[in-house]
């Protein structure tokens, strides 16, 4: 009986300890190799708005966190000065015109005289017409680009997306080039996982991917789009000498980089809010061996 009772014992804990080893290995299995990673960001290209031209702001149409589609207007630049430089291309283009059109007309005068005109009379006449077809061509391509900065008065929307950090006001001194709105392109939205280099030979470009955004309920499903060519080599610089400097490592302790992988979303449930910069769980669903996705 006592026999019995200690096989039993025996038994039992050799269960238990087999069931721990292969709760531990799948455990380890799960952390260590399968494709999955807390480390997830929604993101989204920021397209940065600037003015082709420069001036005082004389209309604002946008507010922030406002939705906007591409050509929308955000805001004006003042057109005034704008205008009358429109004016002033017109009346020198009206001017170069008329000049053209005297000297067509005295060239074809020569040409009807014939050889009673001097060679000297017709060569001036020709040249004549060719100096104010030039100008008159200088005059037209002024008062196009007159035309255009008019109308790039108003800066609009190059993306369709959401207005951010939106602080512009009237009579603000905008200068041409230089960025003044950030658009996140919404076209764009997608999360961008970085998981462990140990984990990538089981990550191939349209695998299925399980996306969680943290704080929110519901589950995103999307596919691999691509992966980083590369990442910074963070233990290599170069030195004032120009020699390549090596940050000392202690070799019995090795961190696995981490490569950003793209995922393309293709399920969003309704009310979930893709807000640029979000932390995400991203699992990755290889397909079976032998099966396609």
């Amino acid at each position: 009986m006592n026999i019995l009772k200690s096989l039993g014992r025996v038994l039992v804990t050799l269960v238990v300890v087999i069931a721990a080893a292969f709760a531990a290995y799948h455990l380890w299995i799960y952390y260590m190799e399968e494709p999955w990673t807390r480390d997830g960001r929604v993101r989204a290209d920021v397209a940065l708005i600037a003015p082709d031209v420069s001036g005082p702001v004389s209309d604002i149409m946008a507010r922030d966190n406002q939705a906007v589609h591409k050509g929308d207007v955000l805001f004006k630049v003042d057109a005034k000065r704008f205008e009358l430089a429109l004016a002033q291309a017109e009346a020198d283009l009206a001017q170069a015109k008329a000049s053209l059109d005297e000297a067509t007309r005295e060239r074809q005068r020569q040409e009807r005289l014939g050889q009673s005109a001097s060679e000297q009379a017709r060569e001036s006449a020709i040249s004549t017409e060719e100096r104010d077809q030039a100008a008159y061509n200088k005059a037209l391509a002024s008062r196009d680009i007159a035309k255009l900065d008019l109308a790039r008065t108003e800066v609009k929307s190059t993306v369709n997306g959401t207005v951010s950090n939106f602080a512009l006001q009237v009579g603000d001194y905008v200068n041409r080039g230089t960025a003044t709105v950030a658009v996140v392109n919404t076209d764009t939205l997608r999360v961008e996982a970085y998981f462990e280099e140990s984990k990538l030979q089981r990550i191939r470009e349209g695998d299925r991917a399980t996306v969680r955004i943290m704080g929110q309920n519901g589950v995103l499903t999307g596919r691999v789009e691509s992966m980083a060519a590369g990442i910074q080599d963070r233990e290599r610089e170069t030195s004032s000498s120009l020699l390549v400097n090596i940050t000392p490592t202690f070799n019995w302790v090795r961190l696995a980089q981490r490569v950003p992988v793209r995922i393309h979303l293709e399920n969003v449930p309704e009310g979930a809010r893709l807000i640029s910069g979000l932390t995400a769980t991203v699992e990755i669903n290889p397909p079976a061996l032998g099966t396609g996705n």
